[in-house]
């Protein structure tokens, strides 16, 4: 694992590091001070390479460093953070990116579970919708841009309930001459939420359907309050994979489809566009906000029932009173 560098490093002679907000195996991410904008504040994802890497290795991977850092720095969506520069220094790779104050997804869930509670399956679909909108701009580039880490870890909720997908340690290009997109030594991505073709040792091939898989692994997490089994162990053992239902009997059965459709071990079953998808979390997100409706009445009913008989005639008055005002004839002037 990288050994973090401490706060109050400064670094290309501008970004001062605070704190430590993150550490991987493969880098770590700060909070930064800007010294030339008054001090404002960036997050610094910080990608470094074994010491032991073969230097041709390591070159080809800055390469692709500077290829990628480019790309996303001409990013532009309301749910992803914006990326404002980019360098190297000491053998490690640096991008500076805007910084989302706010919780993730996880932390989100922790604190229901803490409650005794799950998510509302109709906000989890909100924030997938929003998700979605920002996978399927990634993926409309030319070679599309694959995130390959979506997890709830990843995913942070700003200001005015925006969500904002986050880290792009794992990014990949899609090769269009290349029916797959093959990995070298970034990783993997987090294994509870990544798909099979992710893994590999250095051989995993992935598309727009990994995203697609790691999409479903989150919100069967935040649906459910279990994280799912990964996809090796799925693979060995079907039944390690409980139906979000049995352990979530308030979501839809849409919703449940949906989500395992998208977890599917073989990536011709899933989904195969995140637009196919957020159709069918549109539908699901509708059923949602139905049956919400309908239970938010069912509550106001029962809070009335000790004292129907009060209520009804209450209302049978007003609605007489309407009768009677809509009856009188206008005057005349």
């Amino acid at each position: 694992m990288t050994t973090p560098l401490p706060p109050k490093t400064v670094l290309q002679d501008r970004y001062r590091i605070v704190e430590l907000i993150g550490l991987g195996g493969m880098g770590a991410v700060y909070l930064t001070e800007d010294l030339h904008l008054r001090e404002k504040r960036f997050a610094l994802k910080e990608i470094s390479y074994s010491a032991h890497a073969d230097p041709q290795v390591q070159s080809q991977l800055r390469e692709q460093f500077h290829r990628e850092a480019i790309a996303l720095a001409n990013l532009d969506h309301p749910n992803l953070p914006k990326v404002f520069d980019y360098f190297s220094q000491d053998g490690r790779d640096y991008l500076v990116m805007n910084y989302i104050e706010g919780p993730n997804l996880k932390e989100l869930l922790d604190q229901a579970r803490k409650r005794g509670q799950l998510l509302a399956e109709s906000q989890v679909l909100e924030w997938a919708d929003q998700i979605c909108a920002a996978l399927i701009y990634l993926h409309a580039h030319s070679p599309p841009i694959i995130h390959r880490d979506v997890k709830p870890a990843n995913v942070k909720l700003a200001s005015s309930n925006v969500i904002k997908l986050v880290d792009f340690g794992l990014v990949k290009f899609f090769d269009l001459g290349d029916p797959s997109t093959i990995t070298l030594v970034r990783g993997v991505g987090t294994p509870t939420y990544a798909p099979m073709e992710q893994y590999g040792a250095g051989t995993g091939r992935t598309d727009a359907r990994s995203d697609i898989y790691s999409l479903g692994a989150t919100l069967y997490h935040l649906l459910t309050g279990r994280a799912p089994a990964d996809a090796q162990q799925r693979f060995l053992e079907p039944e390690s994979l409980p139906g979000p239902r049995s352990l979530n009997p308030r979501i839809s059965a849409l919703t449940e489809y949906l989500v395992l459709k998208a977890m599917t071990i073989r990536p011709d079953d899933r989904y195969q566009t995140i637009q196919e998808m957020r159709k069918d979390l549109t539908m699901a997100r509708n059923l949602s906000l139905g049956r919400r409706t309908q239970d938010r009445l069912a509550l106001i009913w029962s809070s009335l029932v000790p004292h129907k008989w009060l209520s009804l005639g209450v209302l049978a008055l007003f609605l007489l009173a309407l009768l009677m005002t809509i009856a009188q004839p206008e005057p005349i002037f």
